[in-house]
């Protein structure tokens, strides 16, 4: 079958992919060494990608659109029953199950971020929303700001292990795509539309704007 090299990724939806994986591992690093101004910083700065993603899977390319990659969850049931078969990769975009792995983690993060914004380490380190909540329930958001680092471990560890899956089992590559933006398709099939990166600027100042409202609206530490 012919197959034609495509840009099935946009540069905006993946440079978000790995400064998302950056500062993750930031802001871990910067909590464990107690470096809490730098951490801050991360979170606030994974704050701005994640509205910018929100924002860019409403009206973004059609590959990082949500409507585009979200199916009923059944649809990804189904496309996990077939794992183990090996077949050629028609797919643009995520498939049904990698959707709701992107949800999940986008989900995850937004949870993470949230509670950092109320959590507090009895010492220093106060979230910008933490006075307002009192000490008490700060102290509980804490605790459950921990736990969801720990789920967002649980799930990047299912993430690269279904990538290992899927390299393993049906000879697919989803890295490469996702660093090179391309992929080779059947020759039949279109090309996904792409929007240009002027409009992932906007997106992305709009959602700084937010953020930095929000910071001098209730006060960073």
């Amino acid at each position: 079958m012919s197959r034609i090299v495509h840009v099935v990724w946009d540069l905006p939806t993946r440079l978000f992919h790995w400064a998302v994986v950056g500062l993750v591992f930031t802001s871990w690093l910067t909590q464990h060494e107690g470096w809490m101004s730098w951490h801050f910083l991360s979170g606030y700065t994974l704050l701005t990608l994640l509205i910018f993603r929100v924002i860019w899977g409403f009206v973004g390319s059609e590959t990082a659109r949500f409507a585009h990659f979200l199916r009923p969850p059944w649809h990804a049931l189904a496309h996990l029953r077939h794992l183990a078969r090996r077949e050629p990769d028609h797919q643009v975009g995520h498939n049904p199950a990698g959707g709701w792995m992107v949800l999940l983690l986008l989900g995850l993060l937004a949870f993470q971020i949230g509670t950092g914004l109320c959590s507090n380490d009895q010492v220093l380190a106060y979230g910008p929303f933490a006075d307002a909540l009192g000490q008490r329930l700060s102290d509980r958001i804490t605790d459950w700001h921990a736990l969801g680092f720990t789920l967002i471990e649980i799930a990047v560890a299912l993430h690269v292990a279904a990538i290992a899956i899927y390299a393993l089992l049906k000879r697919h590559d989803l890295v490469r795509p996702m660093i090179s933006g391309r992929k080779a398709l059947p020759a039949e099939m279109p090309p996904p539309r792409l929007r240009p990166v002027w409009g992932a600027a906007a997106a992305l100042a709009v959602a700084a704007a937010l953020v930095v409202f929000v910071l001098r609206r209730f006060g960073a530490t």
